[in-house]
């Protein structure tokens, strides 16, 4: 279960919620059965926190969204995008730190 600040993108709403954003946006893609992904979710919750109104971090079911994780080349889980102005700036494959995550964040929301 997310986050109370922490979104849920899919194939549907992923143009308007990431690509048209006004503000950087970390995307997760994750899915229920990956052991990573679920080390990772704490992470993602604590910066959706901390990074709200500055940047917008969510996350994608990979099992549920298949054409945007087809898209954007998710081969591996957890993967973390970080996409600004509607392109990809930083792309991590497996699980990161949270100070990696929030380096990339700053450095894209400043």
């Amino acid at each position: 279960m997310a986050g109370a600040d922490t979104l849920e993108f899919t194939d549907a709403n992923f143009e308007d919620e990431v690509l048209k954003a006004e503000v950087p946006v970390l995307v997760d893609f994750w899915a229920e059965w990956c052991g990573p992904c679920k080390a990772l979710t704490p992470i993602i919750d604590e910066l959706a926190t901390e990074y709200a109104g500055k940047a917008k971090v969510g996350k994608v079911d990979t099992d549920s969204n298949r054409d945007i994780s087809m898209k954007y080349s998710v081969s591996a889980i957890p993967t973390v995008l970080l996409i600004a102005g509607g392109e990809v700036k930083e792309k991590f494959v497996g699980l990161r730190s949270k100070s990696e995550l929030a380096a990339a964040l700053d450095g894209a929301a400043g």
